[in-house]
């Protein structure tokens, strides 16, 4: 289940066919939102809604709608996927898809709560992300939130019209970071 999340300018809440809509499919195919993600451009709105459909079946996918609560506007969305229970891991993933919401500091906001959810209430130890190097903005974002780099991927994907690095970052659960004698 995957649980509604507040903060003080937020409501994130499961994604579902209901966020469909033609402002959501002009961000996937805005060249600016979509330039360092793996998907984008060409999207039509049967597309985005089966897309949505099939994220809302699955029981374990833990994927959130970033809503702005004083206009109840969907900006963008988070997402923990995969999680490995295992060895005490998720990957992290974040959009946020209309642009005039961008620098206003919601993409933090979103991070920390969900974040703070995965630590907390899930006992999971790490989130991993991967960024392309060259989405400088994004790599200083998440250094600011406290991810850490931990390697580098050489020529790992292909954005913009050539082969870019890939950044591998983590960002540990305080309370085993103190077990491990690291905080």
């Amino acid at each position: 289940m995957v649980p509604t999340l507040e903060t003080e300018r937020l409501v994130l809440e499961k994604i579902g066919k209901q966020h469909a809509s033609d402002r959501y499919v002009s961000w996937m195919n805005d060249e600016e939102v979509y330039k360092y993600l793996e998907t984008g451009g060409n999207y039509t709105r049967n597309e985005l809604e089966a897309y949505l459909e099939k994220a809302e079946s699955e029981a374990n996918l833990l994927f959130w709608a970033i809503k702005v609560k004083e206009e109840k506007l969907h900006i963008g969305n988070i997402k923990i996927d995969p999680v490995n229970k295992k060895h005490g891991f998720a990957e992290y993933g974040i959009m946020i898809g209309d642009r005039k919401n961008w620098g206003k500091g919601y993409a933090i906001e979103a991070s920390e709560v969900v974040i703070d959810y995965c630590f907390q209430q899930l006992g999971l130890r790490k989130i991993n992300l991967g960024v392309v190097a060259d989405n400088e903005k994004a790599v200083e974002l998440y250094k600011r939130m406290g991810f850490e780099l931990e390697g580098t991927y050489r020529y790992h994907g292909f954005y913009q019209g050539k082969y870019c690095d890939c950044h591998r970052m983590a960002i540990f659960n305080p309370d085993f970071k103190v077990l491990m004698n690291e905080g």
